[in-house]
C-alpha cells in the first residue's frame, strides 16, 4: 500500500482512504482476542460487550453491540469521554502510520486524507482531538464525513473539513429524474441548493462532496430510469421485485449527461462513484458493486442468473465510450475555468420557460454562464444579463452569442444544456 501510494503521488494524484472509528470486523485481533479470552482478554474494554460467555455459568453466552445488529460489525464501546484510552491511543497510532509512515514528519509518503464511515455514531469529543492530529501532521488532509442529513454540527472547522454531500443528490434526483408533483420546479430547486449552502460556512460549500449516487444507493442510471421514490430506498430487489434492473434506454443516458453536467459545474467538489463513468447501471447492495467495467475487456453476456419473482433479460455488459468522453469533457471544461471551481454563484432568471435552471459563476478574469433545458423538448428562452458580452460555448463547438440590450437569448434542445464563457476583451 506504501507503495500504491508512492507511485499515485507520482502521477499528481491524492489518496483518501476510509476510516472506520465505530466497528470493526470480527476478524479484528483486538475482538477475536476477546472470542478467544472472554473477560480475560487484554481488549475486553475495547468493545460493547453485553454478555459473556463463562464456563462456570450453564446457558450462557457471548453476545455484543453490532453496527445496525449485523453480529459481523462489532462497535467499540464508548463512555463519557468517547472510547477507552486504549483504543482512543489506538486509533490516533493508525492515523499517524497512515498520514506520516516512517515518522520523519514528512507527511508526502502518507495518504492525503480521510473518508470517514459513520461518524455521527462517535463522540463530537474524539473527532476534535483527532482533527487537531490530522492537521498537526499535514495541515493540507482532507477530513470528509459520510453525513445524509445536515451536517453543520461536524463543519465549524473544529472537526471536518466537508461531509459526502447527500443533500444535493437528493435535491438533484427530485429535479432532474422525478416528475409528475414529486418533481421539483426550477424555483424549488434553486430554494434547496440555497438552503444546502446557507447550513455551511461559505469556505465548507467549495469541498463538500457533491456526489449523485454512491456505494450504498442504486447507480445514477438505474435511478434514472426508476423515477419517483425517495432517494435510497426501495431501490433494490430485496426490497422492491418490481425495480428495473435492466439496461438503461438511451434517454436515460440524456439526464444523466444533464446531471452530470450540473454537478461538474455548480459549487462544490464532484465525486463520481467508480463505474460511472463507463455507463454502469444496477440496482442497490449488492448490485451496484460489481467489478469496474473496463474498455480492454470482453463480458460474458450469455450467462443469466435468475432471480426469484423476476425476468431480465441478457443485456450486453460494455465500456461506454460516448458516456466516458462526456465525462472528459465537462471535467476537462471544469479544470480550464477558475470561475466553476471557486467562483461565486448566482442565479439567473430564464423567462419563457418552467423548466430550465441557469446560474452564473464568476472569478477575477473568469465569467461561466450555465444554462440547463430539463425537459424533453427544445426550448427559446431569454436570459436577463444586463449587460452587453459575447459568450463561447465550450460545450458545443465553441458557437458564440452576443447578448442583445442586455439580454440573451438561447435555443436548447430537451435534456440539453449550454457552459457559455465570457469573452473577455
Amino acid at each position: 500500500f506504501l507503495k500504491l501510494i508512492q507511485e499515485v503521488h507520482k502521477r499528481g494524484m491524492k489518496v483518501v482512504i476510509d476510516g472506520v472509528f465505530n466497528h470493526s470486523g470480527t476478524r479484528f485481533f483486538a475482538f477475536e482476542d476477546i472470542v478467544k479470552n472472554q473477560k480475560k482478554s487484554r481488549y475486553a474494554d475495547w468493545f460493547d460487550v453485553t454478555s459473556w460467555a463463562d464456563p462456570s455459568v450453564p446457558g450462557s453466552k457471548f453476545e455484543y453491540k453490532s453496527w445496525w445488529n449485523t453480529q459481523t460489525l462489532p462497535e467499540f464501546k464508548e463512555g463519557e469521554h468517547s472510547f477507552a484510552k486504549p483504543v482512543w491511543d489506538y486509533f490516533f497510532n493508525i492515523t499517524r502510520r497512515w498520514m506520516d509512515p516512517n515518522g520523519d514528519g514528512n507527511p508526502s509518503d502518507g495518504i492525503d486524507g480521510w473518508r470517514l464511515d459513520v461518524p455521527n455514531e462517535v463522540a463530537h469529543v474524539f473527532w476534535k482531538g483527532w482533527r487537531t492530529l490530522v492537521k498537526s501532521i499535514n495541515p493540507n488532509a482532507y477530513i470528509v464525513g459520510e453525513l445524509w442529513g445536515d451536517a453543520s454540527p461536524w463543519l465549524q472547522g473544529d472537526e471536518f473539513d466537508a461531509v459526502m454531500n447527500y443533500r444535493f443528490a437528493r435535491a438533484s434526483v427530485r429535479f432532474f429524474i422525478d416528475t409528475n408533483r414529486l418533481q421539483y420546479s426550477p424555483k424549488q430547486f434553486d430554494e434547496e441548493l440555497a438552503d444546502i449552502r446557507k447550513s455551511y460556512p461559505a469556505d465548507v460549500n467549495y469541498v463538500v462532496q457533491n456526489l449523485l449516487d454512491s456505494h450504498d444507493t442504486d447507480r445514477l442510471l438505474s435511478m434514472i430510469v426508476n423515477p419517483n421514490r425517495k432517494y435510497d430506498d426501495n431501490n433494490g430487489l430485496r426490497n422492491n421485485p418490481d425495480y428495473d434492473i435492466s439496461k438503461p434506454p438511451e434517454g436515460a443516458h440524456a439526464t444523466m449527461k444533464l446531471m452530470v453536467l450540473f454537478q461538474m459545474t455548480y459549487v462544490g467538489a464532484p465525486m463520481v462513484y467508480y463505474g460511472d463513468e463507463a455507463g454502469m447501471w444496477g440496482a442497490d447492495d449488492p448490485d451496484e458493486r460489481k467489478p469496474m467495467v473496463w474498455p480492454d475487456l470482453a463480458y460474458d453476456n450469455e450467462t443469466t442468473h435468475p432471480i426469484p419473482g423476476h425476468t431480465r433479460s441478457n443485456d450486453v455488459v460494455a465500456f461506454d465510450s460516448t458516456i466516458f468522453e462526456f465525462y472528459r469533457k465537462v471535467i476537462e471544461i471544469r479544470k480550464e475555468n477558475e470561475a466553476l471551481r471557486w467562483g461565486s454563484f448566482q442565479t439567473v432568471p430564464v423567462a419563457g420557460s418552467q423548466n430550465m435552471y441557469a446560474f452564473q459563476r464568476e472569478s477575477a478574469g473568469n465569467s461561466v454562464l450555465v444554462v440547463l433545458n430539463n425537459s424533453d423538448s427544445t426550448e427559446t428562452v431569454t436570459l436577463p444579463l444586463n449587460t452587453k458580452a459575447t459568450f463561447r460555448d465550450v460545450m458545443n463547438g465553441n458557437e458564440q452569442f452576443v447578448t442583445n440590450d442586455g439580454t440573451l437569448m438561447l435555443t436548447l434542445v430537451g435534456k440539453s444544456g449550454r457552459v457559455l464563457v465570457k469573452i473577455i476583451e
